[in-house]
């Protein structure tokens, strides 16, 4: 989503317009409680790809090369 669509949202612009209205302190405290959530949450969804990709590679479901080998076999698929 981009920020103008998110910006002109009516539930935004509340949630904003909420924000302005605590006092400095709050609002900090706030954006610091917001971005360790994102944090976490970024770390739960690299969990889940970390454990994906340690199954394939148990599994075997994983290729091996460098990367030109990785370019070329893209540039095959592309033909």
């Amino acid at each position: 989503m981009s920020v103008q669509i998110a910006i002109g949202s009516s539930v935004f612009q509340k949630a904003i317009e909420g924000v302005e209205r605590l006092p400095v302190d709050d609002q900090l405290l706030l954006v610091d409680i917001v971005k360790r959530r994102l944090i976490q949450h970024r770390r739960t969804e690299l969990k889940t790809v970390i454990a994906e990709a340690r199954e394939a590679y148990r599994t075997g479901n994983v290729r091996r090369g460098t990367p030109e080998d990785l370019l070329k076999e893209l540039e095959e698929l592309d033909e």
